[in-house]
Parts: C-alpha cells; sequence; structure tokens
C-alpha cells in the first residue's frame, strides 16, 4: 500500500514491480492484492500498461482499513470477543488491561492515513511516541 501511495501521482503499478521493490513473493502479494481490492482499497487496471492504483487518495485511507482487510479486527485478547470465552470474564484484571490496550492500537490506526506513512517515507525518519 506505501508503494501504491508512493506512486499515486503516475501510472498504475505492476504486482512484479511491486513484488521486486519490497522483496516479496509475486504469489504472496497477489493474495494480498486481491483481499486489497475486496476491500475497496485498491484497484486493478486493464491493458498493456495496467497494475494497480489505490481506490482512494492516501490521505482518504485510514491505516485501520489497511490492518482491518489484512489482519481482520484488533484483538488482543479472545475474552473480549467472547465474554464466555473465559469464567472469570467479569472479575477479570488482566481483561481490563487487555480491552485498554486493544482501545489505544484502534485509536492509533484510525489516526493516521497512508498519507501519514507516505511522508514518514519521503523523511526517512520515524518518530514515535511512547
Amino acid at each position: 500500500m506505501l508503494e501504491l501511495a508512493e506512486h499515486s501521482q503516475s501510472s498504475p503499478l505492476q504486482i512484479k514491480a511491486i513484488a521486486q521493490n519490497q522483496n516479496i513473493s509475486m504469489k504472496y502479494l497477489e493474495q494480498l492484492i486481491g483481499i486489497l481490492k475486496t476491500a475497496g482499497l485498491v484497484t486493478s487496471v486493464r491493458g498493456a500498461k495496467g497494475g494497480y492504483t489505490l481506490a482512494k487518495k492516501p490521505e482518504q485511507i485510514k491505516l485501520s482499513e489497511i490492518f482491518t482487510a489484512l489482519e481482520g479486527p484488533v484483538d488482543t485478547a479472545e475474552c473480549l470477543l467472547d465474554k464466555n470465552y473465559c469464567g472469570k470474564t467479569a472479575e477479570c484484571i488482566t481483561r481490563q488491561l487487555w480491552a485498554q490496550l486493544q482501545k489505544v492500537i484502534i485509536n492509533l490506526l484510525e489516526s493516521l492515513t497512508l498519507q501519514d506513512f507516505t511522508e514518514r517515507a519521503k523523511n526517512k525518519a520515524l518518530h514515535y511516541q511512547i
């Protein structure tokens, strides 16, 4: 997605070029692209100069959308999705911690866009706020 965002103003990128640039197998990338296409995050362009492009502008794509498409919902513990997973759910302090951590992760992914990461890549400097 970062590569597509970096080239969003140019022609579509072919899977072969993305795979080479990112040093991943074409077969794996085809699976990822299929998932991202189904999620409405990328589109395909047919023809000799075809390939893939972002379906929306990088600043309109939240990292949460990408994460959810590829990994599913943020889930730090089974008991957060299924209250019946454990008999101690109601009084479990650890569950409360996992719920807080999950909320922080979701909020972070919601607050960042693909454009934010494109700018970080251009600057070659990542700034983490811990």
